[in-house]
Order: structure tokens, then C-alpha cells, then sequence
């Protein structure tokens, strides 16, 4: 019979577990909801495309910088902490967005949502490690990327929709207050293990020994570092993730709304309901990769080519065709790209883990996660450039040529994570 502490620890991790999951909501939130306001954004600030790249890359550098430190301080002032005090930092950052009376002020905000943002999803990783049993781990994980496109579709659908009713400044001073909420729950509910709340753990519940097995070994940070550096199958990976999660960021995450907007002529909340097929995308191909990865194809790599293959055929098309479709071809066009462009990375940070000793797991994902951020920031300040080369005509609006400019650019980076993909290792096993 499961006494009261136990069936209380495995009722409580749930509502933990929603805590967490909408801190990851407003993530992908931030990541994702520059597309939306960014000619307000233009006409607010009277700054080009290129400064818009420039202020949305500042998010990425900000993530790809703290991965180290995120771990670090998830290990030492414990997760807890590390997440109450990120999710603060993000709701100050958010509140000052909406009220920035300059560009430079805005830069600045931008500055503290990102490096808030960015320490968000590791020691999310270890609170949760502590409170769902390891074969339940994947679950959970699924579970999170699905937040994290209900953080798009609040990017994007939602997002669309306030800011045509209210303004991009009430609707981000609306973000900060969710977020500040998010702060109390998370200081006063989240806890960094059960035994903090004088529960059982989950290896007690088991009847499993909770000290970890003799035979691993431990690896020092220095040692580990250069295992992952050494390894010659890490770079493929890790070159395909700049460039992948480069086209993403940069056309997903920014210039696409623009490009609905001014090729199609859309409005906010069209454009977000387009949009808001990158956050299905998310939702649903992760676990559809996963599926066709273990069971159909048994192939990480195949899975790989597969899917970055059908991103170069979704560029080209657009970029041949860049007016003229159907709101239908848009909608299903924005979903194949999303489950190629993003949820195909859950693949990636699979094969990366199995390229190495499970004692530097945490190690080696927190290096290959350097890449996709950077692929960001690198990104979309350069379609920027290339939109600007261009010019705005006397509607306000870039011309088609440009966008097809900037479609091209994105083939080429597709062609070249392609040609990576032939060089990754196989790693999956029965």
C-alpha cells in the first residue's frame, strides 16, 4: 500500500512540472514573438531592417552565452533559485521593453530577456530529473517541447491578435505581469527535490539505491570539454545546428511575419494565424520524428537527411514561387518547415548524447546548444542586411525581390546542413 508522503510527492511533481512548463512557454515566447511587432517595432523607433536583426540576434548571443554559466548555477545555488531569479530578470526585461522610450533602451531589455530566458531550460531539466523516474524522462521531455509551441502559438496567434487590439508596448507590459506571476509560483511551489519537502525520492519509492552506481566514473569539466572537442562526429552535428536553427530563428522566428506581411499584404492576426503552424509543427513532429527515428526508419541519420532534404525542397519552392499561393499552401508550407527546421532538433540533441559516455551528457549538450543560438544571432541580422540592400518602395514595404534574396540565402544555408548530414555518425541501437 503507497503511503500518504509518496501519494503526495506524485501528485505535487505534476503541479511542479506546470509551473515549469509555462516558464518554458514564455521561452519559446520570447524567442519566436519579434515577427509579429517588428514593422511596429520600425515605425516606433524609426530604425532600419537591419537594426530589427540586430536587436532580435540579441536574445540568441545572450543564450548561447549563458549555457555554461545556466549549468553552473544550477549546480551551485541549486535550480530553484536559478529559475525564480531568470523569470525575474525576463519580467523586468519585458517591462522595460514595453516602456523603452529608445531603440538603445530597448537593446538593453532585449539584453535581460535573453540572458533570463536563456537559464530557464537546464535547471528545468534538473528539477525534473529529481522528480520523474528515468524512463518516464523522455516523456516529460516531449512534454516540454509541446510548451514550448504553446509558447510559439502565444508568439504568433495570440500575440497577433493583442497587439492589433491593444499595441505591442500593452502587450508586452501584459507579458511582464504573467511572467512576474510565474516568479511567485515558482518561489513558493518549486522545489528542487522531494526531499525538501520531506517526501520520499523517487529511487525510495522504487526501492532502488539513491546513491549513483560505482562503476561510472567521474570526468572533470576541463576533461570532458575536450572529449566533445576531440570527437571528430561532434562537428557535423554541431555545424548543422548553426545552420538549421539559423534558417529557423532568422526566417521562423523574425522575417517571416514581415514577409507575410508585406509580400501578401497580410494583417497581424493573418499573420499569426499562419504563423502559429511553426507552433504545430513543433507540437506534433517531435514526437512524429521520434517515432520514425526508433521504429520506422531505425535511423538517427536517415531521419536526418530525410528531414533536412525536405527543407531544401520547401526553400527552393518558396523561393521560385514567393507570391501568389494560397492561404492553404502557406499553412501547410509553415507546418513542413517547422517539423524540418525545429522539431527535428529534439534528433539532434539525441544523437549528440549518444556520441558520448552518459558521465558527460550534460557536458557535451551544453556545447552543442552554443550552435543553434549563434546560428540565430549570425542570422537574423543578415537578412536584415540583405532586406535593406534592397530598400523599402513607397508603400513602407520590402519588395518581392528582396524576399527572394533572402529565400535564396536560406537555401544555401539548407544545402550546406544537408551536406552535413551525410558526414554524422550513426547512432542509433535496438
Amino acid at each position: 500500500m503507497i503511503d500518504k508522503p509518496t501519494v503526495r510527492m506524485l501528485s505535487f511533481r505534476w503541479l511542479l512540472f506546470a509551473i515549469l512548463a509555462l516558464a518554458y512557454c514564455f521561452v519559446y515566447f520570447h524567442r519566436n514573438c519579434l515577427s509579429i511587432v517588428a514593422d511596429d517595432l520600425v515605425r516606433e523607433f524609426e530604425v532600419t531592417a537591419s537594426a530589427i536583426g540586430v536587436l532580435g540576434s540579441i536574445y540568441f548571443y545572450c543564450y548561447a552565452a549563458m549555457q555554461f554559466p545556466a549549468g553552473l548555477l544550477s549546480d551551485s545555488v541549486g535550480p530553484r533559485r536559478t529559475v525564480t531569479f531568470s523569470l525575474l530578470l525576463a519580467a523586468a526585461g519585458s517591462l522595460l521593453f514595453a516602456l523603452a522610450p529608445t531603440f538603445t533602451v530597448a537593446k538593453l531589455a532585449r539584453v535581460m530577456v535573453g540572458l533570463g530566458a536563456s537559464m530557464v531550460f537546464i535547471p528545468t531539466m534538473k528539477i525534473l530529473a529529481q522528480w520523474f523516474r528515468a524512463r518516464e524522462f523522455a516523456f516529460m521531455s516531449g512534454l516540454m517541447q509541446a510548451a514550448g509551441g504553446v509558447g510559439i502559438l502565444g508568439a504568433t496567434s495570440l500575440l497577433g491578435w493583442l497587439a492589433t487590439q491593444a499595441g505591442w508596448r500593452v502587450s508586452f507590459g501584459i507579458i511582464a505581469a504573467g511572467t512576474l506571476l510565474l516568479v511567485l509560483g515558482a518561489w513558493w511551489l518549486v522545489r528542487d527535490r522531494p526531499a525538501d519537502k520531506g517526501w520520499p525520492s523517487i529511487a525510495e519509492i522504487d526501492h532502488q539505491e539513491s546513491t549513483p552506481v560505482a562503476s561510472q566514473t567521474k570526468i572533470s569539466l576541463g576533461h570532458g570539454v575536450r572529449i566533445v572537442l576531440a570527437q571528430k562526429y561532434f562537428w557535423p552535428v554541431a555545424i548543422w545546428f548553426f545552420f538549421d536553427c539559423g534558417i529557423f530563428f532568422g526566417f521562423g522566428s523574425l522575417w517571416s511575419g514581415p514577409y507575410l506581411g508585406h509580400v501578401y499584404g497580410m494583417s497581424k492576426v493573418e499573420t499569426g494565424a499562419v504563423l502559429s503552424m511553426i507552433a504545430w509543427g513543433m507540437v506534433l513532429g517531435g514526437p512524429l520524428l521520434g517515432v520514425l527515428s526508433q521504429r520506422v526508419l531505425r535511423s538517427r541519420k536517415k531521419t536526418f537527411i530525410l528531414c533536412t532534404s525536405a527543407l531544401v525542397i520547401l526553400l527552393l519552392a518558396l523561393a521560385l514561387f514567393p507570391t501568389g499561393l494560397s492561404r492553404t499552401v502557406l499553412v501547410v508550407w509553415f507546418f513542413l518547415f517547422s517539423v524540418c527546421s525545429s522539431a527535428i532538433v529534439i534528433m539532434a540533441f539525441t544523437t549528440t548524447k549518444e556520441l558520448f559516455p552518459v558521465e558527460i551528457a550534460g557536458t557535451c549538450v551544453g556545447m552543442v546548444n552554443f550552435f543553434p543560438f549563434f546560428g540565430g544571432a549570425i542570422f537574423q541580422p543578415l537578412l536584415g542586411r540583405v532586406l535593406d540592400a534592397y530598400g523599402r518602395n513607397d508603400a513602407g514595404r520590402y519588395p518581392v525581390e528582396a524576399f527572394r534574396t533572402v529565400l535564396l540565402v536560406l537555401l544555401a544555408a539548407s544545402v550546406l546542413s544537408l551536406a552535413c548530414t551525410f558526414l554524422m555518425k550513426e547512432t542509433y541501437r535496438k
